[in-house]
């Protein structure tokens, strides 16, 4: 054999030297790829955690609005509910003082009511020293 045809042993070490380092490099690689990726999953769980803490902080600041608007609801209803009772109280005031001088027209009432509504009814009127009416309510229930 001669020496033209063998590849120099120089060569031979270069070219395994050569796939060593890649085989290297290719582990290297994927060991750091295995550390980024422990690395990122840390830091994502850590993005995670900051999204579900700002979420419940949101979702506990609606809570605290919606329940301050029910109590400012309730207090504006309440203060409705007081204004209507004082127009209802003005209303029977003016209404007790315009009956206070008219004796004749609450008879008349009473009397038109007592018309209207007893129908089929016997109803007694014996006026009396006090001008109220004695009723006799009960006339037919021992028969």
């Amino acid at each position: 054999m001669s020496d033209d045809s063998l590849i120099p042993l120089k060569y031979i070490v270069v070219t395994i030297l050569i796939c060593i380092a890649v085989l290297v490099f290719i582990i290297g690689g994927f060991w750091g790829i295995g550390a980024l990726h422990r690395e990122y999953n840390v830091w994502a769980q850590g993005k995670e955690g900051q999204s579900e803490l700002s979420k419940a902080q949101w979702n506990r600041q609606i809570t605290v609005q919606e329940a301050q608007a029910k109590k400012d609801s309730a207090v504006l209803l309440a203060e409705a509910e007081v204004e209507r009772a004082k127009g209802v109280a003005k209303a029977n005031q003016i209404i007790v003082e315009s009956l206070k001088q008219n004796e004749q027209y609450l008879r008349y009432l009473w009397i038109t009511d007592v018309a209207n509504n007893g129908t089929g009814k016997t109803v007694v009127y014996v006026p009396t020293e006090a001008n109220l009416p004695i009723l006799e309510a009960n006339r037919n229930i021992n028969k």
